[in-house]
């Protein structure tokens, strides 16, 4: 019954009295545990449709103007293809169906969205869309934002067709990048790169509900959402480590120190754990093989560091997921033109050559009911 509930994308009638504690936004999916955003994203919750695409590596390397697809049971690159100038993440869809590459064309004009197909792991015609450094859904599934950075502006944009719906200015938000969202789906957290700040915003209403300044750091990059839908973590690849904020009041509230250049942030599968990327550098084309580089394991309940993976010989891990059985975090080496693969279990790490630059790779399929974007949060 609850493979039906997941790939109906609903489960309003079998979730129970708890999913009425949150009043989620409408359209939006209920939440199924209020402690706990990520109950439908554990191994066993993969929608039927979603289980029969490839287990596929998909890596978009910014450099190179390319994607990779690694198979993620040989450790072997499979395919690769061109695809618009610039690509800097790729993103799973709302409904889970298409994988968007963001081609923000940096220093042009030219930016660009480009589909691809999970079942076939092949890439669609370019979509024109100006400036897509990054990209999110909202939770109801009625738009998505296409995160424009260098134009400080968050563009609202039908979830299939990308034709533009609104516009959001973000005018003290300078390097607007990463986003996650509240456990009703009613604003969202965007971070400031270039600024050292954080952009609330609604996100029924479409509109700037105000601005966090960091107390230190000064480059916020990745931002996740707590199990507990209310709390935030902000990476800081200045500060060398994470901000805790409290998302309904806006304000910070704490830190947790993890490592040189901390950068992106990711769930486990059981919900307990957040791997903290630190890629080694403050610098944003840093030298490769750090020293520095490595994988810190945060607990959510003690908010305190449990465990550190560093990378033989060094490295630069950025952005990218965690398997669909919760065995491997996969990230991209941003200055070593490689992927890694941690062991969850022991940190052991291998690699793989990629092109020039790998940057947000996502890793597919993955378990939930809906994706809010990035590199695959779903929910």
């Amino acid at each position: 019954m609850s493979g039906l509930c997941v790939a109906a994308l609903g489960c309003a009638g079998l979730s129970g009295a708890r999913a009425q504690q949150v009043q989620t936004i409408p359209g939006m999916p209920p939440v199924v545990d209020p402690q706990n955003i990520y109950t439908e994203t554990t191994p066993s919750h993969i929608a039927p449709e979603v289980a029969q695409d490839p287990a596929r590596i998909y890596v978009p390397n910014l450099r190179s103007n390319n994607v990779y697809v690694i198979d993620p049971q040989t450790y072997k690159v499979v395919n690769r293809f061109p695809v618009g100038k610039s690509p800097q993440h790729v993103v799973p869809s709302w409904d889970l169906r298409t994988l968007w590459v963001t081609n923000n064309a940096e220093g042009t004009t030219n930016g660009s969205l480009t589909p691809i197909d999970p079942r076939t792991t092949l890439p669609g015609p370019e979509v024109a869309v100006d400036d897509p450094y990054n990209m999110y859904f909202t939770p109801d599934g009625k738009s998505a934002i296409t995160v424009a950075e260098a134009r400080k502006r968050l563009d609202f944009r039908d979830p299939h067709t990308m034709q533009l719906q609104t516009s959001v200015e973000v005018p003290q938000c300078k390097g607007v990048n990463h986003a996650d969202f509240s456990i009703d789906g009613r604003y969202a957290i965007f971070t400031c790169e270039f600024g050292g700040y954080l952009a609330k915003v609604d996100t029924v209403n479409h509109a700037v509900l105000g601005y966090l300044k960091l107390s230190s750091g000064g480059m916020p990059q990745d931002i996740l959402t707590a199990p507990n839908g209310h709390t935030f973590y902000v990476a800081d690849m200045h500060a060398d480590g994470v901000f805790i904020i409290d998302g309904d009041s806006f304000r910070e509230t704490g830190f947790i120190p993890t490592g040189v250049g901390t950068h992106g942030l990711y769930p486990s599968r059981d919900g307990t754990m957040m791997y903290v990327a630190n890629r080694g550098s403050h610098k944003i084309h840093g030298t490769p093989h750090s020293k520095a580089g490595g994988v810190s394991v945060v607990s959510f309940a003690t908010e305190k560091v449990v465990s550190q993976w560093p990378i033989p010989g060094g490295g630069s891990p950025d952005m990218g997921n965690v398997s669909a059985d919760g065995k491997t975090l996969w990230l991209s080496g941003r200055f070593d033109d490689v992927v890694y693969a941690f062991d969850t279990t022991s940190g052991a790490v291998r690699k793989v050559a990629v092109g020039l630059e790998p940057h947000g790779l996502t890793v597919w399929p993955q378990p939930g009911r809906y994706s809010i974007g990035h590199t695959g949060i779903l929910r």
